[in-house]
């Protein structure tokens, strides 16, 4: 008895000392169009900016191809299902993230991603945060980033003469998230990526369970993007159908009311979290991603 009086107040004692901080989960990081996975003025200074504010993290920036000319050439041409299958295995392959992960995408990265969490629900997806991803297409194509904007002009003549053809679907990425709100039949036809994803042609209830399993969906919106159209599309909202003016937000969508991906479940058990940050697409200060999105990652 005496013996265990004395055991009382260590184990009391011990219960007030906090053992080691559990370790951050690893992070899965993909790029935009354009760009690569380790580019030191974006994806390359992002993986150092979360290295060194959450010491010992694994962070993963994912590479499309066997060369950095090849993974930014990839953002471009590559059928997008055929991407999101090289990214799933590449998770599956990594014992590092067997345990979850939560992953972040930047521009059409985030709508990526989030194919992935729909897709390939092992090893799990934790949480995903989407910087700038136009989570239901693009209708505009204003302008690309830096040594890309060549590219532009082709690509939007592409798209311009048939985004919806089999060949164009097929060999440019771009059109396989172009939504014209004008012809919404051919849309839901013919896009081999984006309709498929939003359960355009019907439900598949494997990715409504698979990305209801996320702990947090967070949407970054830039406030003042010139980049994406509609901007709105980075909250999942969209053009109201049959016109190209108006936009509605992710709440007043068919897609929401009928929830056919489990958005409105989510939202409603506070999973979604919408933020908004000034500056153009892909625009931020280190003092906000540290203050609005590390938080999600520790």
């Amino acid at each position: 008895m005496a013996a265990l009086r004395a055991a009382v107040p260590l184990l009391a004692l011990l219960a007030l000392c906090p053992g080691p901080a559990a370790a951050a989960a690893p992070l899965v990081i993909w790029h935009g169009m354009g760009d690569s996975c380790c580019n030191p003025v974006s994806m390359g200074y992002i993986q150092k900016l979360v290295e060194k504010k959450i010491p010992g993290i694994y962070v993963l920036s994912l590479k499309i191809g066997s060369s950095l000319i090849q993974d930014m050439e990839n953002s471009f041409f590559m059928n997008v299902n055929e991407q999101v299958r090289e990214v799933c295995s590449q998770l599956a392959a990594d014992p590092r993230l067997q345990g979850g992960y939560n992953a972040m995408g930047f521009s059409q990265g985030g709508q990526f991603l989030r194919a992935v969490a729909q897709r390939c629900p092992a090893p799990p997806m934790l949480s995903l945060i989407s910087i700038g991803g136009q989570h239901q297409g693009v209708y505009g194509f204003p302008r690309c980033p830096g040594e890309s904007s060549h590219l532009c002009d082709w690509i939007r003549k592409t798209l311009d003469l048939g985004a919806y053809t089999k060949s164009v679907q097929e060999h440019l990425v771009q059109a396989e998230y172009w939504h014209d709100p004008l012809k919404e039949e051919d849309y839901r036809k013919n896009s081999i990526f984006l309709a498929d994803i939003n359960q355009e042609r019907g439900i598949n209830e494997t990715y409504k369970k698979n990305l209801m399993a996320l702990k947090k969906f967070v949407m970054v919106k830039f406030l003042n993007d010139t980049m994406v159209d509609p901007p709105i599309s980075e909250w999942f909202g969209f053009y109201k159908s049959g016109q190209a003016k108006e936009t509605i937000p992710l709440q007043e969508t068919s897609l929401y009311k009928e929830d056919r991906l489990g958005l409105q479940e989510m939202d409603k058990a506070g999973k979604l979290v919408f933020l908004g940050v000034k500056g153009d697409h892909l625009h931020f200060s280190e003092e906000w991603f540290d203050s609005s999105i590390l938080p999600f990652l520790q």
